[in-house]
């Protein structure tokens, strides 16, 4: 009966102890717990290890915020926001790479503080008079970056979920499972709903109004860009609610982010199409051939465009910094642009002749060397048909710079040539065959009926000159070869109806005297008084006709 007292009470005694020993454990273990911090990684540390799952003790991890007047319950919920924020953004923090110089300062702003990532300037730790914390302006911060992180009261599955099952299999909850499998169905529904809705619904509309060839050819190979664009943006949300492992949702987070630009900049690269065709009906309806040169590379321009955007955008989803690339890329586009002065003359002069318009495709254009009719425009040089068939390519700066006669802007062509008539010919047959030429070019379809001089011009060395001097209204070369062909044929045959003969250039060598014959020299026997009266006789003799 003594032994069985003794057991009992020896039990108890030392239940007792191990309790008690257990408590005093406790005590010293929570007693150990940092409340300063001498560092910003000590700081950044203290919160992310105690919000853990295997180490989770949300009012330790508020320790490193500043407290303020806030509550320990309000601080605690606040931790876990900021720690939902770095995870949910996709901005995973690598401890080897925190300072841990209790005197740090920050080289950019020259202040005791550490930024931790550069996507929210505003979350920051810094040092107060009770050791590094998370600082003041952080902490107020917290819920409306944490909104913007988690859009759309998306930030209310992050207390929903968990609340599905805790149990873990192969690292993941089943709760995550289950927001994976929900995520998959959602993101294919929202394909399969923008995909029917524009293949179906928008493409018939097309059809309706007779655009089968835009809808077929553009509308159809950008439904799937955009609807997978669609999907890797809910993706982009609603990853960060299912609270993955931090190396594993960094991952899916900055893939999902850099999907967007990805496929928005394919389904931008097929939209340049449909304002390609808009730009080519619009230059249908304009008299000016040059707009049909200026479509394409209006269209190649905004490709290339779109490609460059989207790639920085790309970058810019995986939290690639740009600027260095961006300085990169503009010292070496300075570099180029010494090493490409010529190149980026011709591309200049390009602009100038879409804006000055000198010319058009088609025209008839000379400057200096350069004689034939315009059949390409481009960014580096002008394709320009000569009249032997062949094609001169000539740089866009030398015509911008250059005098050019656009023939194919004139509104009429000159036709100039001369009638050569022997000097026998009667004066009055010339005036009558003068009067003749008047009349067919009166009576031609394609001749200027306001403006044309015939006229008998000049005494040459063995032919009278007549000068036709008229203009065509025609729209091109030939048509101008025909009328001119014309004109000269009924000038010919009025010739040999009036009996009007052309002269030939002709040498006549005369013999002032010959042996037996009388001398060629006139024998000028009048006075001067008698000359002038003969003057008058002839010009009274005019008056009466």
């Amino acid at each position: 009966m003594f032994m069985q007292l003794s057991l009992s009470s020896f039990i108890r005694f030392k239940l007792l102890l191990l309790l008690l020993c257990s408590t005093l454990s406790l005590k010293s273990q929570v007693e150990s717990l940092p409340n300063t911090f001498k560092s910003p990684y000590e700081a950044i540390y203290n919160h992310l290890k105690y919000l853990q799952e295997d180490s989770r003790n949300p009012e330790q991890a508020a320790k490193s915020l500043f407290g303020g007047q806030r509550s320990e319950e309000e601080l605690a919920r606040l931790a876990i926001e900021l720690k939902q924020i770095l995870d949910g953004s996709g901005n995973f923090i690598i401890m080897e790479d925190l300072p841990r110089k209790s005197d740090y300062i920050d080289s950019l702003t020259q202040r005791r503080r550490y930024v931790l990532t550069k996507e929210f300037p505003d979350i920051y730790v810094e040092k107060t008079d009770h050791g590094w914390l998370y600082s003041s302006r952080t902490v107020s911060e917290i819920d409306r970056i944490h909104k913007q992180v988690y859009p759309y009261g998306t930030d209310k599955l992050l207390n929903l979920l968990p609340k599905l099952g805790n149990r873990k299999y192969i690292g993941l909850h089943v709760w995550q499972y289950l927001g994976i499998l929900i995520l998959i169905l959602f993101s294919f529904l929202i394909h399969l709903f923008f995909t029917f809705f524009i293949r179906n619904l928008l493409v018939r509309v097309m059809h309706k109004y007779g655009k089968v060839d835009l809808a077929k050819g553009v509308l159809i190979p950008a439904a799937k860009p955009f609807s997978l664009m669609i999907v890797a943006r809910v993706g982009s949300v609603l990853i960060p609610t299912l609270q993955l492992p931090p190396f594993i949702a960094t991952n899916l987070i900055l893939l999902a982010h850099a999907l967007v630009p990805l496929f928005a900049t394919i389904f931008f690269y097929k939209l340049v199409d449909i304002i390609g065709v808009y730009f080519v009906r619009m230059a249908e309806k304009s008299k000016n051939t040059l707009d049909d040169q200026l479509v394409p590379l209006i269209r190649k321009v905004l490709k290339v465009f779109v490609v460059i955007v989207g790639f920085v955008a790309i970058l810019r989803g995986f939290k690639f910094d740009i600027w260095p690339l961006l300085t990169g890329l503009s010292i070496g586009g300075l570099a180029f642009a010494l090493a490409a002065q010529d190149t980026l003359k011709n591309f200049f002069g390009s602009l100038m002749i879409f804006i000055d318009r000198p010319f058009q495709i088609g025209d008839w254009v000379t400057s200096g060397e350069i004689d034939g009719t315009v059949e390409e425009v481009g960014f580096r040089s002008t394709r320009i048909r000569t009249f032997r068939d062949s094609v001169m390519y000539v740089p866009n700066s030398i015509i911008s710079n250059s005098t050019v006669d656009n023939h194919g802007l004139r509104k009429y062509r000159r036709f100039y040539t001369k009638l050569s008539v022997t000097y026998d010919t009667p004066a009055r047959l010339i005036e009558v065959y003068v009067k003749g030429l008047e009349e067919i070019v009166k009576r031609h379809p394609h001749t200027r009926k306001d403006y044309y001089n015939i006229f008998l011009n000049d005494y040459a060395a063995s032919s009278l000159d007549i000068m036709l001097y008229i203009f065509f209204q025609v729209p091109d070369w030939t048509e101008e070869l025909r009328c001119r062909q014309q004109i000269m044929l009924e000038a010919n045959k009025l010739a040999e109806h009036l009996g009007v003969r052309f002269a030939f250039p002709t040498q006549t060598l005369m013999i002032e005297q010959v042996p037996g014959q009388n001398s060629l020299t006139p024998d000028y026997k009048q006075s001067a008084d008698e000359m002038n009266k003969e003057l008058t006789t002839y010009f009274n003799n005019q008056d009466k006709k």
